[in-house]
């Protein structure tokens, strides 16, 4: 019922104000009579000076007030406003002082003398939209018209109002006939729509910058998870709005909650608020509200016994005296704040000091004058009021400077002086206007405004571009949205040892045209109202430290979440990472995950314990392959070693010889001309050993075969000469295959990083594997040949029967080189190699053994079975 009622109110007021000023209906009435009557007229507090040009000022000298039972009958209704604000009727006179300034510059308009009319909003959106309609429609009762209502509005600009609410509802009305309207405190970003109020601006900058403000210090100290409390009502909806929003592109952090208190203040909402604070994570309070709810606000706060609490106070509330007392700074001291920008004016304290009720200047009564010397002298000047309570009578002589209203403390002045500019900038914007050259306008056809019908929507245009700087040395000027280039004073609350309060500018935060936004702390001269005294955490869930990532909790803010160890190979080296990195590939990640490190490198080393082993086994069988050479260089004489071709055998011990040493070839680190010659060097040495033997065991046959009957004949196939070719003929073939398989494909080097992640295995890639398969494919298919020769020669009548050695010899070699091929197949890095390598020592010492140990043993250990006869098998001789 309420809100229908406003609304009725609203509509009703709009529609006398359209009546009484609409250019359509004045025509209408013009046909019809000489003037315009006001039929009725709001009844309110106010103040005037006359002047050529005048300005209209909404201020609430009066907080609160009581909706009256509003009626438009012949006698006017007073509205029942309570409380006296001393810093509001302060705003006022400041507006007062400064247009008496104006007044008397010689060089600011100086051919025109500014009046005011100021009315006193008492802190209600209908009280402020009937002042300003009373503003813009003129309190004469009688209009003259001219033809075709020609003439200058009753004023051309308005100062204020300070609450937002009011500043829309009054803009939305007065913006459709382009009335320039300067608030000095309304906030609301809404007001930057240039669309819906065409004709606003202001000298605070808005609750958007605030905003930013606010995000600027929860970044500059880490404080990620807080709590918002507003008003309900457009400044506070609109904070909240523009404080979510921000937040999410800032990524600065998150809201554990918003609360919106009621415009009533209702007790049991202010009990459920605080209890939402007290039992929340959030140590940081952000609060924005008007003075009036503050209070109720902290009384509630210190009946529950809320303390640990950072708080952040708009500027709405920032310097608010009336909370800065003994009782609530155990609670509120250290409190930050965003505070308007503080301007010093001189001579105000002089006019201050002659305001006096029954001055002569004012036009009309001036109420506002009088309810402030009642109010703070503690007086009357209604003598029933005097007969009937007893007070003192007002005499309007009383001195002012005895008060302690905080009238004169004028040190600290933040809406003053936006007040004052607000003044100036529709001074200066009506001086540039009234100094145009005919001709060099800015209107239609080069026109410029006529000094004998000013229009409001002619100062818009002026105002637009107005650029002054003021006293102060503070450079005023308007962006295209009306807004003035923010800056604000970032205070805080001290609490002196002694209980008392002092709220000191601790920093600031302004926007740039080059920079942006920038803040300015001194953390040093901060106090903090906590034990430690250092900022407190506000976070819903601790930084994630390197080395993990950010996983956020299902169902819960951004900033509420779990710290997960970056997987292997991923890394996240500064805090609260979102994602972990992938290291390069040659890298991993250290075992903290907070850096990348080369990755261990591996390959059959000469260093390590396996790497040793088989190279001493290596040199071991070369050493041994030496030792049996020697022996039968030195016995070369004897049967046993001249017995079947003593040069193949010598042949043999040298390939085995350079069996051993291709081994070593496959130790170290991998290079291009190792990974070529290894397998050349081995393929083409145990190719010679082997066609040796197969040539041995072939000999061996035909030698058997000569000595039957008919049989010599084959011998001639067997001499010297084809031995030695048919070796060579076998070995080049093995050439033939290595050079084909390295011209084709080469072997190569290779960092292999897909057997373990966090190591490289560096190996020789065989290039073809059609040529390594050949390579090794030939060499058992030569070991084959000769191992089923051998096995067919094994019963022959000799008494030192070679072919029982070879068939040996090659039955460890088949059997070595069979179990080589699964074990290299299934072998990681390094040991792939090393089973290559063990697989050549192994079948290197199985033929050295086999072939050379027994002769070897005779040789040495028996040398009575080293003579023909016994090698023949006709006996023995002692």
């Amino acid at each position: 019922m309420g809100d229908f009622l406003d609304t009725y109110v609203i509509f009703f007021v709009c529609l006398i104000f359209l009546f009484c000023t609409s250019p359509l209906l004045c025509s209408v009435l013009s046909s019809l009579s000489s003037f315009c009557e006001l039929r009725k007229r709001f009844n309110l507090n106010s103040m005037h000076k006359s002047g050529d040009v005048v300005l209209g000022g909404l201020f609430a000298v009066h907080p609160t007030s009581v909706f009256p039972d509003w009626t438009y009958t012949s006698e006017p209704r007073q509205p029942s406003c309570k409380g006296f604000d001393t810093l509001g009727f302060r705003d006022a006179m400041t507006m007062a002082f400064a247009i008496d300034e104006i007044n008397k510059n010689s060089t600011l308009l100086p051919n025109v003398t500014l009046g005011y009319s100021l009315y006193d909003t008492c802190g209600a959106l209908i009280i402020g939209l009937s002042a300003a309609l009373s503003l813009a429609s003129g309190q004469e009762e009688q209009l003259m018209l001219q033809q075709n209502c020609l003439g200058s509005p009753p004023l051309l600009g308005i100062v204020g109002d300070s609450y937002s609410s009011n500043s829309i509802a009054i803009s939305h009305v007065l913006g459709l006939y382009k009335m320039p309207i300067v608030s000095y405190f309304a906030t609301c970003s809404c007001l930057t729509d240039r669309r819906r109020f065409p004709s606003f601006f202001r000298t605070i900058p808005s609750d958007a910058f605030q905003v930013h403000a606010m995000i600027q210090i929860l970044k500059h100290f880490g404080w990620t998870w807080v709590g918002l409390i507003v008003t309900n009502d457009d400044y506070g909806l609109n904070v909240a709005r523009s404080f979510q929003s921000a937040l999410d592109q800032s990524g600065g952090g998150c809201l554990a909650y918003l609360e919106v208190l009621p415009w009533n203040n209702d007790p049991s909402e202010l009990k459920r608020t605080v209890h939402v604070i007290k039992t929340s994570k959030a140590r940081v309070v952000m609060v924005f509200v008007h003075k009036i709810h503050i209070i109720e606000l902290m009384e509630e706060v210190v009946r529950q016994n809320v303390t640990g609490r950072q708080w952040i106070a708009s500027e709405a509330w920032t310097s608010a005296a009336v909370v800065q007392t003994p009782r609530l700074m155990p609670y509120l001291g250290g409190t930050l704040g965003i505070a308007i920008r503080r301007g010093e004016i001189p001579g105000l304290r002089s006019f201050m000091l002659q305001i006096r009720p029954d001055q002569n200047d004012y036009k009309y009564e001036n109420n506002i004058v009088k309810q402030f010397w009642e109010y703070s002298f503690k007086c009357t000047f209604d003598p029933a009021v005097w007969v009937k309570t007893g007070a003192a009578l007002c005499t309007g002589q009383e001195d002012i400077e005895t008060l302690d209203t905080g009238l004169l403390a004028l040190s600290n002045l933040r809406p003053e002086y936006n007040v004052y500019k607000a003044v100036y900038s529709l001074a200066y914007a009506l001086d540039d206007m009234l100094r145009c050259e005919p001709g060099k306008g800015p209107f239609n056809g080069n026109s410029c405004a006529s000094s004998q019908s000013l229009e409001p929507w002619q100062l818009v245009h002026y105002l637009q571009k107005v650029n002054f700087t003021t006293s102060f040395g503070d450079q005023v000027s308007f962006d295209e949205n009306g807004d003035v280039l923010p800056i604000y004073d970032i205070m805080n609350w001290l609490w002196l040892p002694d209980g008392s309060t002092q709220v000191q500018k601790v920093g600031e935060v302004k926007r740039s045209a080059f920079k942006g936004e920038e803040l300015t702390l001194d953390e040093d001269k901060i106090f903090w109202n906590f034990e430690q005294r250092k900022p407190p955490q506000s976070v819903c869930s601790e930084s994630c430290p390197p080395g993990t990532r950010m996983a956020r909790k299902k169902g819960q803010p951004v900033c509420c979440f779990d710290c997960i160890l970056c997987s292997e190979g991923k890394i996240s080296n500064m805090s609260d990472s979102m994602e972990c990195a992938s290291c390069p590939e040659d890298f991993w990640s250290s075992p903290q995950r907070d850096r990348c490190i080369p990755k261990n490198t591996e390959f059959l080393s000469y260093h390590e314990p396996l790497g040793i082993c088989l190279t001493t086994t290596s040199l071991l069988g070369t050493f041994i392959c030496a030792v049996v050479l020697g022996i039968f260089i030195y016995h070369r004489s004897t049967p046993m070693v001249r017995a079947n071709n003593s040069e193949l055998s010598f042949l043999i011990l040298v390939s085995l010889k350079l069996c051993f040493l291709c081994s070593l070839l496959f130790i170290g680190h991998p290079v291009q001309w190792t990974c070529q010659l290894r397998h050349v060097a081995f393929g083409i040495s145990f190719v010679l050993c082997v066609s040796c033997i197969l040539v041995k065991t072939m000999v061996v046959l035909a030698v058997f075969k000569a000595s039957k009957p008919g049989g010599g004949a084959t011998l001639k196939w067997f001499g010297a000469v084809q031995q030695r070719g048919t070796v060579l003929v076998l070995t080049c073939i093995q050439a033939a295959i290595c050079t084909a398989w390295i011209v084709s494909a080469s072997p190569a080097p290779h960092k292999n990083t897909q057997y373990y992640n966090d190591k490289i295995i560096y190996e020789c890639v065989v290039g073809s594997t059609v040529g390594f398969a050949v390579l090794l494919g030939y060499i058992g298919l030569l070991a084959i040949v000769s191992f089923m020769l051998a096995f067919l020669a094994r019963n022959l009548p000799d008494n030192f029967n070679e072919a029982k050695l070879i068939t040996f010899s090659m039955l460890i070699f088949c059997a070595v080189w069979v179990a080589f091929v699964p074990a290299y197949v299934n072998s990681p890095g390094k040991y792939a190699d090393a089973v290559e390598v063990f697989a050549i020592l192994a079948s290197s010492f199985g033929l050295l053994m086999a072939l050379f140990g027994p002769k070897c043993y005779i040789i040495l250990l028996r040398p009575e079975r080293n003579t023909k006869r016994a090698v023949m098998g006709r006996g023995t001789t002692n």
